[in-house]
């Protein structure tokens, strides 16, 4: 695909998308936010993307909402923008039943860092910063923030990160439940393509199906989310994986899964 404000390759079943506007901290503007949807849109679609990954091009993931644009005299209401740009995209992450990888490899405020909490697992560079900038300029979290962060971490400790807008550096984010893993910065992208590459070598139907679980346990009291898997399992019980996995424990050798 032909874009200018991300970076999209795929190697190895893995789709990497890298958020490319370092100038300006890969802040987001229209155009970034549209090659971003239509980006999850192929990895989604894409029976060889088994994994995707989510990173930023220079030292920031990503600053947030380009504000020049967000003021621009014909520019659109906050509304609008939250609706066509930021609330599409966290729909996207959430229901890709793939695994998506956050990779934030520096700086990730307000819609940015919201975005890092709505991937699958993250991974931080131990100089990031995780900011929710919103309040410092009046406004309020979105991007799914005041969905995903008190269920990460807490509603007193989301609360106090969102009023005060103080920054949370990665091992501490780590220590709270926000991210998944931190690693030292030069060492991040090969920490997350080892883990991208092993993930695109699993049971991505069966992945999937367990993403779509926990998607609906956020919502669902114990007997419906009984009922979920039950309904999911039979589905996963019929894919080529199953199959796979239970000959291979069977013959005693490593399952050969095709994401099937």
């Amino acid at each position: 695909m032909e874009t200018t404000c991300i970076k999209f390759e795929v190697v190895d079943g893995v789709a990497t998308i890298s958020l490319n506007r370092p100038d300006v901290l890969n802040s987001f503007n229209f155009q970034m936010a549209k090659e971003l949807q239509d980006a999850l849109d192929l990895c989604a679609a894409n029976a060889e993307i088994r994994c995707v990954v989510l990173t930023g091009e220079g030292r920031a993931f990503c600053a947030g909402q380009d504000l020049a644009e967000a003021i621009a005299e014909d520019a659109p209401s906050i509304a609008q923008i939250v609706e066509t740009q930021y609330n599409p995209i966290i729909r996207r992450l959430r229901e890709i039943e793939k695994p998506v990888i956050g990779c934030v490899n520096g700086v990730a405020a307000g819609a940015g860092a919201n975005i890092a909490f709505a991937c699958d697992i993250t991974f931080a560079a131990e100089s990031t910063s995780f900011i929710q900038s919103f309040s410092s300029i009046g406004l309020i979290p979105d991007s799914g923030g005041t969905f995903f962060l008190p269920r990460l971490i807490g509603m007193q400790r989301a609360t106090a990160l969102t009023f005060l807008a103080n920054k949370v550096k990665a091992t501490e984010a780590k220590a709270m439940g926000m991210i998944y893993e931190t690693a030292p910065d030069e060492q991040l992208r090969e920490v997350v393509a080892s883990f991208a590459k092993d993930m695109a070598t699993r049971p991505t139907k069966g992945l999937g199906l367990t993403k779509r679980a926990l998607n609906l346990s956020l919502f669902n009291n114990l007997e419906d989310q009984l009922e979920v898997e039950k309904e999911l399992q039979s589905q996963a019980g019929q894919t080529y994986d199953n199959r796979e996995g239970i000959n291979a424990f069977l013959e005693k050798r490593k399952p050969i899964f095709k994401g099937e």
